[in-house]
């Protein structure tokens, strides 16, 4: 073993090389011979090195917790410029030389038969999902802040001192806690129904013509569902387009109006969060397996959407959390964000990531609920989670392995007079 600048390489093998090198300098008249040494360091790693560098990158011991995005900023691109402006550079020359633009399923508005099996999977889940967290709340407490968007899932709110809202000074940033709802755990994220996505826009005069549902929900009927009460449009021949002209996608039909039934009624009352604010609560047996459920239906309809996100295109304000599906973003003028005034009102949109249309609305995680609530000052050895994954787990569920890390489950927070000894 060899030490160099008082590091030592214990697992890194370590070996030096001794170079001596002359040349002739012609000082004067006089021709004289210089030489020097160098001296070379390499370092190999071992293979056990690599090894436990492998395993720390399959399984991180912890992760950071996710940064909350600045108001008075736009949010990133999920696509970069750079790739943004070469695609656009390659439609404006087909455009120029009268070419259409090539358009694969679902671009040209016909349906990805692999993926409608993919998206009833996702709406049946979506349904459990939500059916489980109604009665789960009898079971866990959950609590919402009065003057801003933290949650705290738990028997007794948490005394983190980190309220941005209205009074916060007065109050030294403490949260004014109540009773929270199915809304704050589950992120209601609604979306204008299309009966023809490559139709007529959604304009701000317009706007109350159109149904506004739950986007996931509108995102699996575009994807192939069939629901009567909300009927869309299926193609049998492709759309056309040269540059962002469309040249042929038939001609308008007119929607035609939904069939309305005590049976579609009672159906979207199984879709939507706010016809399912409180459920009947269960037996103490079937908690544990209640949760259990109700976790692995999250987990499905996230994959699930991310999956239909590859194909379909989902449009998100830059600015503020509006969503729109479809091949465009409507034309409502309704957003509030930050320099509004400059667009008149209306939206920013880019492509749309999975967080955006089911947002995780991160909580801070418990280890364990029954004994004191979370501090300011041991704030950095606590974990965050999902507020889905925070109640199922504290309902009884096993934590998953994609969230362990966040979690920090491998953590021991310390008393209040051992946190200043901790490293």
């Amino acid at each position: 073993m060899e030490i160099l600048n008082s590091v030592s390489f214990s697992s890194i093998g370590v070996g030096r090389t001794r170079i001596n090198k002359a040349v002739k300098v012609q000082v004067g008249s006089q021709t004289q011979r210089i030489g020097w040494k160098l001296t070379r360091t390499c370092c190999e790693y071992s293979p056990d090195t690599y090894r436990r560098q492998a395993k720390y990158e399959q399984q991180p011991q912890n992760v950071d917790l996710p940064e909350l995005q600045p108001k008075n900023k736009k949010k990133p691109f999920p696509v970069p410029i750079k790739k943004m402006l070469q695609d656009s550079r390659r439609d404006k020359r087909l455009a120029q030389m009268r070419i259409e633009k090539p358009l694969e399923a679902p671009k040209n508005g016909l349906l990805v038969p692999e993926l409608v099996p993919v998206a009833y999977d996702v709406l049946h889940n979506w349904k459990v999902l939500i059916r489980g967290l109604s009665q789960l709340l009898n079971v866990v407490t959950v609590y919402g802040c009065r003057k801003c968007p933290q949650v705290h899932v738990g028997p007794v709110g948490h005394q983190i001192q980190d309220c941005y809202g209205s009074g916060s000074q007065r109050r030294n940033s403490h949260h004014s806690w109540a009773r929270g709802s199915i809304n704050d755990v589950l992120i209601p994220i609604e979306s204008y129904h299309l009966f023809d996505p490559f139709g007529r826009r959604v304009k701000h005069e317009t706007r109350f013509d159109y149904d506004r549902i739950p986007a996931i929900v509108e995102l699996c009927i575009q994807a192939g569902v069939d629901l009567p009460q909300y009927p869309s449009r299926r193609r049998t021949s492709p759309v056309r387009m040269i540059g962002k002209k469309v040249i042929g996608r038939g001609k308008f039909v007119d929607e035609p109006k939904p069939h309305r039934s005590e049976d579609c009624v009672s159906l979207l009352a199984e879709l939507d969060t706010f016809s399912n604010q409180q459920g009947q609560s269960p037996s103490p047996s079937n908690v544990k397996d209640l949760a259990e459920r109700t976790l692995k239906a999250y987990l499905t309809v996230r994959r699930g959407v991310e999956q239909l996100m590859s194909k379909y295109t989902v449009k998100a304000c830059g600015y503020c959390s509006e969503v729109h599906v479809g091949p465009w973003g409507h034309n409502v003028k309704l957003c509030g964000a930050f320099k509004h005034q400059w667009r008149d009102g209306k939206h920013g949109w880019q492509d749309a990531v999975i967080d955006e249309v089911i947002p995780p609305n991160y909580v801070w995680h418990i280890p364990d609920p029954s004994g004191p609530p979370p501090r300011s000052s041991l704030r950095s050895f606590y974990g965050k989670a999902p507020a889905v994954v925070e109640l199922c787990v504290q309902a009884g569920a096993a934590i998953p392995d994609e969230y362990r890390p966040m979690m920090r489950t491998d953590i021991v927070v310390p008393d209040c007079k051992e946190a200043r000894w901790a490293a």
